[in-house]
């Protein structure tokens, strides 16, 4: 079986298609929904918060950190007016 890899728009597309879905998401379940490994693309959710698209937010439960994160109005409207008609003209395979 051959593993296909997808392109760093979908990958995009498929995590704020995630925390559009449930609003605010804990990162082990993304990286879970979303089939990503936090080593590999940390540097996607670092690039998307640098540009606002989505907020990352810390809690802990007693010494316990679990990170959050949610899409931002300005991610909404990147994705509505970007990337939602992207996928619509370059359909996956």
């Amino acid at each position: 079986m051959k593993l296909l890899q997808r392109d760093r728009v979908y990958l995009i597309i498929d995590i704020l298609t995630k925390l559009i879905e449930y609003g605010e998401i804990n990162q082990s379940s993304i990286l879970l929904y979303c089939r990503l490994n936090l080593t590999k693309h940390k540097e996607i959710f670092d690039e998307l918060e640098q540009n606002n698209f989505i907020e990352k937010t810390q809690k802990f439960i007693g010494k316990k950190q679990i990170i959050y994160y949610k899409i931002t109005p300005e991610g909404l409207e990147f994705y509505s007016k970007i990337l939602g008609p992207y996928e619509k003209f370059f359909p996956r395979k």
